[in-house]
């Protein structure tokens, strides 16, 4: 008996070692080698420190005075504005050369040059999103806990894991269109930020706050429709690739439909 549960203990632990194994060595040769790329386990690591600085921080920072970081703040987005619209142009720039379609394009696994262009800058967006982690550690220096919303958390977290796998086996492709539209909201998102933390001097040109949501979910039905579309037809991407997309934008759209109304729609309706 203790022989026999001893082999299955050990044919799981072989199974799982050989999925594991399988995670590492099914991805694009081309990223492998590339930071934070080639094993889950580094980009785990830091999803685990994240939500244990959002538990934790808040608890430490209770007796503490709030940290002015408006040096910081404002360098941080100009620099975040300068970074989206360098990923911008690449997008722009290596789908333009390449010739992509917008319907279905599949993932170019070459050397070749625009392939690889496109890969980096996949790999900048991914890496961005280990970055933007930056903007829940400032609403906690800051002691902005209402910021740290479950919106906020799971968009952050799970951004990075979506990208991780992005760039581990489809860096290029179809991909294109969620970093060159996301990194166009991103200028926007951040130049606002970045305004904002001039001062209040600067809260009389920022009336279009409520915009960069609508902005937010705009993006969302467009990745949405474009992935549905091909999910359902012959396209030479992974669906499985496409069927996580599809659920996360979902989660997305229902998540920050429900931040818009009741930010914006509801206080109106007080309001009024």
């Amino acid at each position: 008996m203790c022989s026999s549960q001893g082999s299955n203990a050990v044919t799981k632990w072989q199974k799982l070692l050989l999925f594991y194994q399988g995670i590492l060595e099914n991805g694009d040769k081309r990223t492998d080698n590339w930071l934070l790329v080639y094993s889950p386990v580094p980009i785990t690591c830091i999803f685990l420190c994240y939500l244990i600085t959002v538990w934790a921080g808040p608890k430490l920072m209770a007796n503490r005075q709030p940290i002015n970081l408006k040096p910081v703040l404002v360098v941080y987005n100009f620099a975040m504005v300068c970074l989206s619209a360098y990923m911008f142009y690449e997008f722009t720039a290596s789908s333009w050369l390449a010739g992509y379609s917008l319907l279905c394009q599949p993932v170019d696994y070459s050397n070749n040059p625009l392939a690889l262009r496109m890969a980096r800058v996949c790999w900048w967006f991914y890496f961005s999103k280990v970055i933007e982690l930056s903007d829940t550690i400032f609403f906690i220096l800051r002691k902005k806990n209402s910021q740290l919303t479950f919106l906020h958390v799971y968009h952050h977290a799970t951004m990075i894991f979506n990208w991780w796998a992005g760039v581990k086996y489809v860096a290029g492709g179809q991909s294109f269109l969620i970093g060159l539209i996301n990194t166009l909201v991103h200028i926007v998102m951040y130049l606002y930020y970045g305004l904002a933390a001039l001062g209040p001097h600067m809260n009389k040109y920022l009336w279009w706050k409520r915009y960069l949501t609508s902005l937010q979910l705009l993006q969302f039905f467009i990745v949405t429709t474009h992935t549905a579309y091909n999910l359902f037809v012959d396209c030479n991407f992974p669906d499985s690739m496409n069927a996580v997309v599809l659920a996360y934008s979902l989660s997305l759209i229902v998540l920050f439909s429900n931040f818009y109304c009741q930010s914006y729609l509801t206080k109106k309706t007080k309001s009024t």
